[in-house]
């Protein structure tokens, strides 16, 4: 048996035409290998269905489906015919800076999962507009003053212990480099920040217990009669602020003891709630492991908070849909939106080479410092440095309040299949076959991925009232982006 260039003219022709592909970049090049692939239509097929996902997960493998009464073979799948005897799926990454694709469909399903808390819908009854519920925003004290957008902190006559002026006085766009570095960075309490950020989750732990204890003071019933009466459903997002440090925005809903579908007592009033909330807020503390490092601590909140009864229903319909929007945007954005590193810190020696302003290395480097002590060991500082202490989901909830990630993207993939999966059991053997794109499939998957934003953009322009393109029409944002809303599929 011969091989395909046996003949002295193929030979020629192949080594002419690598040659010419040496003289090529590698982007180049490795677009004129997908050219030549025999079933690039399916490569292109596969890629498509991720959304032009950048970093896509490859597997290998089969899997067959069963009626689970009779036991017929329904279907069966098996990855033998595809591009490389491999399949592509989403990398599922929320953060934007890694996946946009992917971050948008994580922001969809954000907005059901807030939504549904608010208005019902998703397995949810639609009696829970009814309930009592606020939107209040959590922030984090002051830890020393940093420059701000607009006209910055006044001058005023005198100095800092170290020298520096009290004030700035001058004007910082949004996109300064100075907006949220400390005005002295001697009097900045880095260590105070870092530790804020890495008990905030236990911060906001005590908060939920402290609502249930303000509610039976109100109300004049024991602490533990409470939380048989009435329930606390919840949710929160993590934002960073400019100055690297976290907030939370959050909705809070008194629900009865059964959770969503249950009513709660008629004590439990939207004003008794923006109560309870209110004084729970400045009494919830976190004491810190004492250390010689920086001495005995206690995290609280900040003493901005900001409180808003949250009416729905008929009174204001679109309450639910407009809270979803605002909180799930956050939910695509970590530390790097403040400037910092959306990857783990591996060595104090990258901490000095990383790409981020002074302030973003120092709060970096007090991680890694405070790391190190033994009665810090639990935090897990040095692993968390690149979120700045903070370890906790941006986004997390009561187990009552609403649906589960899982509940929708199960949903969403019944709806791709066209037919619901109930009745069928589905077996299957997989194993990992590889991560991300070549160069030049990175370049094919970005033109989809922006192809489906342009075709969104457009849907979202020109489409009549309703569900378009994920997101549903009403007014922009402030930076020109539509809400996020419902998708069913990418």
């Amino acid at each position: 048996m011969t091989g395909p260039f046996d003949a002295p003219a193929a030979r020629r022709a192949y080594l002419v035409q690598e040659e010419r592909l040496r003289h090529l970049g590698e982007v180049d090049r490795d677009l004129v290998r997908l050219g030549q692939l025999p079933d690039l239509a399916r490569w292109l097929e596969q890629i498509g269905a991720t959304g032009g996902c950048a970093r896509p997960v490859y597997l290998r493998g089969m899997s067959a489906t069963f009626d689970a009464v009779s036991g017929e073979l329904l279907r069966r799948y098996s990855t033998g015919g595809e591009p490389g005897e491999r399949l592509a799926l989403r990398c599922r990454n929320r953060r934007a800076s890694r996946c946009g694709p992917c971050s948008w469909l994580h922001q969809g399903d954000s907005w059901h999962l807030v939504h549904a808390g608010l208005a019902g819908g998703k397995g949810v009854p639609e009696e829970v507009g009814l309930h009592p519920s606020v939107f209040l925003t959590l922030t984090a004290p002051s830890f020393g003053r940093v420059h701000r957008a607009g006209r910055c902190h006044r001058e005023r006559p005198g100095v800092c212990p170290h020298g520096q002026p009290l004030g700035c006085g001058r004007v910082h766009g949004e996109a300064s480099g100075l907006v949220g570095a400390p005005v002295c960075v001697e009097c900045y309490d880095y260590p105070g920040h870092v530790l804020w950020n890495a008990h905030a989750g236990r911060l906001w732990k005590a908060f939920g217990d402290t609502v249930y204890h303000r509610l039976a003071s109100l109300v004049g019933v024991g602490r533990s009669a409470v939380r048989r009466l009435v329930r606390v459903s919840a949710l929160k997002v993590a934002e960073y602020q400019r100055r690297g440090v976290v907030h939370f925005h959050a909705v809070v809903r008194l629900d009865g003891p059964a959770g969503a579908g249950d009513l709660p007592p008629s004590w439990a009033t939207a004003e008794v709630l923006v109560e309870a909330v209110r004084t729970a807020v400045g009494s919830a503390a976190v004491s810190v492991p004492e250390s010689a490092a920086y001495g005995a601590r206690r995290v609280r909140f900040g003493v901005q908070l900001d409180v808003h009864e949250l009416r729905g229903g008929d009174a204001d319909p679109g309450t639910g849909e407009r809270v979803a929007a605002y909180v799930a945007k956050y939910t695509t954005k970590g530390a790097e939106a403040a400037g910092a590193v959306d990857r783990r810190v591996t060595s104090a020696a990258e901490i000095r080479s990383l790409r981020v302003s002074a302030h973003m290395r120092a709060l970096v480097g007090t991680c890694w410092r405070l790391g190190g002590l033994p009665e810090l060991a639990h935090l897990r500082l040095r692993a968390w440095a690149h979120m700045l202490g903070f370890r906790g989901h941006c986004l997390t909830k009561t187990r009552a309040y609403s649906t589960t990630y899982r509940s929708l993207r199960a949903e969403r993939e019944d709806w791709v299949r066209g037919a619901s999966s109930e009745g069928e059991v589905t077996v299957g053997e997989w194993r990992f076959a590889g991560v991300g794109h070549r160069p030049g499939e990175a370049v094919v998957a970005e033109q989809i991925a922006a192809d489906r934003e342009r075709t969104r953009e457009i849907a979202w322009d020109y489409a009549p009232p309703g569900w378009v393109g994920g997101a549903r029409r009403g007014p922009r944002g402030a930076d020109g982006s539509p809400s996020v809303g419902a998708h069913p599929d990418d």
